[in-house]
């Protein structure tokens, strides 16, 4: 079993100086935290995997494709591959579960 815990990816990434830690990797998926400060802008492209989001806290727009959504602790958003999208109005801190498949890179 592979068990984590929140903030501790949390401090882990931000020791890491990143907006991003991948902590998990598996044949068929890829699991990360994504952080982004509130008033901070999403640098992300699209990607080549499918993407799950979990908002674990704060409240931001997300927009995937031409469909625009509130998201917060709790939203669950799936995004195709290839699908331009990208978080922004960032009102809180965002914490946000990432789940590719396959595996992101």
């Amino acid at each position: 079993m592979k068990a984590f815990r929140l903030d501790e990816l949390d401090a882990e990434r931000a020791a890491n100086d990143g907006a991003y830690l991948q902590f998990l990797r598996e044949r068929n998926m890829s699991v990360g935290l994504y952080a982004l400060d509130a008033g901070q802008a999403d640098p992300q492209q699209p990607h080549q995997q499918d993407e799950v989001y979990l908002v674990v806290s704060g409240r931001a727009s997300l927009t995937v494709g031409m469909e625009t959504t509130t998201v917060a602790r709790g939203s669950v958003v799936y995004v195709p591959a290839g699908v331009p999208h990208k978080f922004h109005h960032i009102s809180e801190d965002l914490r946000v579960l990432v789940v590719f498949s396959p595996p992101e890179g």
